[in-house]
Formats: structure tokens, C-alpha cells, sequence
């Protein structure tokens, strides 16, 4: 029995493992083996083997697009046939040169075929170019790369001057005992200092001796008819400090006076009290000194660099604003008066004043000032010796030709700007700047209106100018993408992202004068190398050939379609038929 169970256990065992169940035919043991390997313990593995073909499909995409694109591709319409003495460049970017027919790694155009050693076709860049970088869509991407259009702005330069306020020197008064010999202070009316005074009001009462009598000759002259001596007592008295006013009433009372009046001669605050009441002073002592504070004095200090600013800023009386600690949310309006004749050597800074509306005597001498001055940067003569009617035009209207501080790099000597010539194609360019007002800097020379300059990313393409294609990579990739504050959306980046060739060829087309560029548009593409749009190597290029305008995608094409102008003229005229036939 257990013999028997044990008999039974192995057949069961066997039908599991690797043998086919007893008691099949060959064809039965053909089907059971067929289930066992194909389509029951294989399963896991087909489906792992067909996950990894795809991961090895995403992983090498680009590389097998990039193969179908070369197998696919159409054949150059160019010499197969390599020339010993003959070479092959790009127009565009002239150090791809190659021996054999192939396209540039840069822009992806068909290389021109040229003797070797000719550089007749190798242009310099243009005055005041620099440096010149084509970069690839994905590049741009990754760097961020913006551009903004300049144009003509109303700029004005800010002046910040730090100072206090001080007395208005001439809403000062000194007032003295003037009376000859010696008086004694019988009443101070203003005894105490910091008191406001009005124009007119007592300020102290003298007792001298000296004015009994004056005063009675005065009387005498009077009484006697004596004018002669009756204006010489007027006179002393007047220089004594006794009005018109008070003289007529003595000589109506007829009585002698033996006591002075000191009269306060402005509005104002007593800042300094030097006598007291009982004193005896002599002939021209001190007694007050008062100030008018309904306008104050701001002495501010003013770099040098500023000093160009303010050469006639007197003259034309320019607006400032003020504000204080004490009053942070005030802002208290004067003018500029006066700019000292010498600059503080040590500060380097040149001490100017300002005359400041005090109505409220909210302004008091000693505080801490700040002053700003807006002046217009056209004050300066920003404009160049062969600048054109339109900018002398823009200039009167208080306008000057503006770029962006993002977009200037500033080396110390010189100052650069990357300009946009066309999509993804850049040029340093050295412009001329006048000082920075605000965000922007005027432009001298370098720039012209329309053009589009590099905000963001300037640092970076001129590490692609300056540094290797690896080092370079280096910083692109760093960047992260735009991080601007203007990035409306983020981009999706790919190594194989390509150029947009209609806006390219559309900018280049705009660079032409408007019926050039109607010519080109009705051609459409090169008679030389048929494949290539008008446009697409640049702004193109221009032959005439028996008094016909003749469109070429580059200079390298000149020769070809000179050498067969009867050829060439009817390629144009094909051409032209077939655009018109496709609108």
C-alpha cells in the first residue's frame, strides 16, 4: 500500500517537471511541449524582453532619427565628384570646411564648393562687430536667452544729495544797542531764547542818556524853525533805531524821551539771547539774534561724477524734493540756488544748496536731509557729430535712444552688447553709453532704433564666444532654463530641437529694402542650389545679370550663376513660375 502511494506521488511529480505526461502520443508530447515552452514559462520573460526594446527605443531615439534622417534625406544636388584643389565651406559660418559635399553642423545648410586656399569669400565682421555666435534652439532654451526690442525713451537721471538743514542767511538779524555811549537794559521784553517774535513787536527798552538829548534838540530845532537842526536830530535818531513814526509822535507830545525801544525788524524765532535785564552795554553790543524760518537752507553733497548734471541747474532754478527721518512721508519742494566753486578733496563730493518752502517750520536747522533732483538726461550733449535729423529731432523732444542695464556687460574699458541679427544668430557689438539712468543707459553710437538686443543671458553667450564648446556647454547647462521674472511660460528642451527656418527666413528678408524684398519673395529659393530658401544662410545675397535682379541664398553661389547667366536667368523665371503656381 505504500509502495503504491509512493508510485502514484512520483507520477504526479513527473507531470509537473519536465517530462510530458504518460500516455501522449507524439503528437500529444509535440503540443504539450510546445504549451510548456512558449506559452506558459517563457511568458515572464517575453514581457521583460519587450520592456527592455523599449527603454532601448527611448533611450537612443534621437540617434535613430538622426539615422533616418540621413537615409531619408534627398541627395545634394552638388558635385559627388571630390576635386583634389576644391573644398567645401559654409557662408554662414566660415570655419566648417570639409572636402567632400556634405551640411553644416551648425545651421544644417548645404556646404559651397571653392578652390582650396581662396578666402575671398571669408567677410570680417563689420565695424564695431566683435564677435558673432549662431547657437542651436536648444542652447537658447536652456540659457534663457531673451531679447528686447530699443527704442527711443524720455530718460532722466536721478541725483541723491545727503546734507541738513541750516539757516537761511538772509532771513538772518542781528539786532545791537545803537544809541552812542553807554545804555542800560531796563526791560527785556523777549527774555526767553527759541521765542517767536513778530515784525515790529518790543523787543527790550534802553535808558540812555544820549537820547534825552537829541530828543530835546530836536524839540528846540522845532520850535525855533531850525530845519537844518532838526534833520540832523531826525537822522541821529533814525540811525538809533527809531522809526518816522515814533519821531512824529515825540515831536507831537513835546515831551523828552529817556528810554529806547528795540523793535523785532522780521518775523521770526529768537535762536540766541546775549543780554539780561539791568546790564549796561556799550554802543553796538549784541542783544538778539533772530530767524526767519519760513524758508531754510539745505546743504547737500553731491558726487563728482553728478557735477556734468548741474552746470546751469542754478539757472534754470530745477525742482528738488526733500525728505527727513523726522518726517519720512513728507515730501517738502524747493530749488537748487547755489553750487559751491571747490570740491571737498577728501569726500570727493562738491557741496551744493537748496532753497527749501518752510511754511510750517516743520524744517528745523541740524536735521538730516535727503534730496533727490530729477534731471533730464538731454541736459547733457549725448549727441554724436554725425547724428541723423531724426535723432537731433527725438533729442529736442527730450528723447534719447535707450538699451537696457540688463543688457550691457561692462568689462571697465568698454562696454558690449549682444544684438540679435537674426533668430539664434548674435553679434557683440561695443556701443557707447552715457551714464545710467535707472534700469536703462542712453545710447551714443553702436545701436540703432528697432534693433533687438540680449536682456537675459548676455554673460552666457559671451562664454560661448570666448570659452570652448565644452566649457561653454558648461554654463549653458548650469542655468537651468529662464528664470526671468518676463518668462511667461516654461519650454520643453530637447537636444533635438531644431530651428524655426520661417522666422529665420522672414528676418532675413526684412533686411532688405522693400522691393528687394518683394523680388526675393517672389523667387522664394536660390537658382544655384534649389533646395535653399531665400533667407535661410542669411540675408541674401544679389547679382545682376543683363539688368535683372538676381537673388542667390549666399555669396558663395556668385560664381556659379555669373558663369551661366543665360542658365541662371532661366532657372530665376522656373523659379518664380513655381512660387506663383503654389500661392
Amino acid at each position: 500500500m505504500l509502495s503504491q502511494n509512493i508510485s502514484q506521488s512520483a507520477d504526479s511529480a513527473d507531470e509537473g517537471g519536465l517530462r510530458a505526461p504518460p500516455g501522449l502520443g507524439p503528437l500529444g508530447k509535440m503540443g504539450w511541449w510546445f504549451h510548456f515552452v512558449v506559452l506558459v514559462k517563457l511568458a515572464r520573460l517575453r514581457f521583460i524582453a519587450i520592456l527592455a526594446a523599449i527603454g532601448g527605443i527611448i533611450a537612443y531615439w534621437d540617434t535613430i532619427n538622426a539615422y533616418y534622417e540621413k537615409w531619408t534625406r534627398p541627395v545634394l544636388k552638388t558635385e559627388t565628384a571630390v576635386s583634389p584643389d576644391s573644398e567645401y565651406w559654409c557662408p554662414m559660418h566660415p570655419t566648417i570646411v570639409r572636402d567632400h559635399p556634405d551640411k553644416c553642423p551648425i545651421c544644417a545648410m548645404p556646404l559651397s564648393r571653392r578652390k582650396k586656399g581662396s578666402k575671398e569669400e571669408d567677410e570680417a565682421l563689420p565695424p564695431g562687430v566683435v564677435s558673432r555666435v549662431q547657437l542651436t534652439p536648444y542652447k537658447v532654451a536652456v540659457a534663457g536667452i531673451e531679447t528686447t526690442e530699443i527704442s527711443y525713451q524720455s530718460l532722466t537721471h536721478e541725483i541723491r544729495a545727503v546734507g541738513f538743514v541750516e539757516f537761511d542767511e538772509r532771513k538772518l538779524a542781528r539786532i545791537t544797542a545803537r544809541p552812542t555811549g553807554k545804555s542800560r537794559i531796563d526791560k527785556l521784553y523777549a527774555n526767553v531764547t527759541g521765542q517767536l517774535v513778530e515784525k515790529g513787536e518790543p523787543l527790550a527798552e534802553l535808558y540812555n542818556p544820549y537820547l534825552a538829548v537829541t530828543i530835546k534838540n530836536l524839540l528846540d530845532a522845532r520850535q525855533n524853525g531850525d530845519r537844518d537842526d532838526e534833520r540832523t536830530a531826525r537822522d541821529r535818531l533814525r540811525l538809533w533805531g527809531i522809526d518816522d513814526e515814533q519821531i512824529d509822535k515825540i515831536v507831537q507830545s513835546g515831551k523828552t524821551v529817556t528810554h529806547l525801544t528795540i523793535r523785532s525788524p522780521i518775523h521770526g524765532h529768537v535762536i540766541k539771547k546775549y543780554q539780561v535785564e539791568g546790564e549796561y552795554v556799550e554802543e553796538g553790543a549784541r542783544l538778539y539774534d533772530v530767524a526767519d524760518l519760513s524758508t531754510v537752507w539745505i546743504e547737500g553733497q553731491v558726487y563728482e561724477d553728478d557735477w556734468p548734471f548741474l552746470k546751469d541747474a542754478v539757472d534754470k532754478k530745477l525742482p528738488v524734493i526733500a525728505t527727513t527721518q523726522a518726517f519720512p512721508n513728507r515730501q517738502f519742494k524747493g530749488t537748487i540756488v547755489f553750487v559751491h566753486p571747490h570740491m571737498d578733496a577728501a569726500t570727493r563730493t562738491l557741496m551744493v544748496r537748496f532753497d527749501m518752502d518752510n511754511p510750517d517750520h516743520e524744517l528745523r536747522p541740524g536735521m538730516y536731509a535727503t534730496v533727490q533732483l530729477q534731471v533730464p538726461i538731454t541736459r547733457l550733449d549725448l549727441l554724436p557729430s554725425d547724428a541723423s535729423e531724426h535723432q537731433k529731432q527725438k533729442y529736442r523732444q527730450g528723447q534719447v535712444l535707450a538699451v537696457p542695464e540688463r543688457a550691457v556687460i561692462d568689462t571697465g574699458s568698454r562696454k558690449f552688447v549682444y544684438r540679435e541679427t537674426e533668430p539664434d544668430v548674435y553679434e557683440g557689438v561695443e556701443v557707447e553709453l552715457g551714464p545710467r539712468c535707472g534700469g536703462f543707459y542712453p545710447v551714443v553710437r553702436g545701436l540703432q532704433e528697432g534693433e533687438r538686443v540680449v536682456t537675459t543671458g548676455s554673460f552666457l553667450i559671451d562664454a560661448e564666444t570666448r570659452l570652448t564648446a565644452g566649457a561653454a556647454s558648461t554654463y549653458f547647462g548650469a542655468s537651468g532654463g529662464p528664470h526671468s521674472e518676463h518668462a511667461s511660460a516654461k519650454t520643453t528642451v530637447r537636444p533635438s530641437m531644431r530651428h524655426d527656418k520661417n522666422s529665420k527666413v522672414q528676418a532675413n528678408l526684412a533686411k532688405l529694402s522693400p522691393e528687394n524684398r518683394r523680388l526675393a519673395e517672389e523667387q522664394k529659393y536660390c537658382p544655384i542650389e534649389t533646395d535653399n530658401l531665400l533667407g535661410q544662410m542669411g540675408p541674401p545675397a544679389m547679382v545682376e545679370i543683363n539688368g535683372q535682379k538676381v537673388f542667390l541664398c549666399c555669396t558663395g553661389c556668385k560664381d556659379n550663376a555669373l558663369a551661366d547667366p543665360e542658365r541662371t536667368l532661366a532657372k530665376v523665371k522656373e523659379l518664380k513660375a513655381k512660387a506663383k503656381k503654389q500661392k
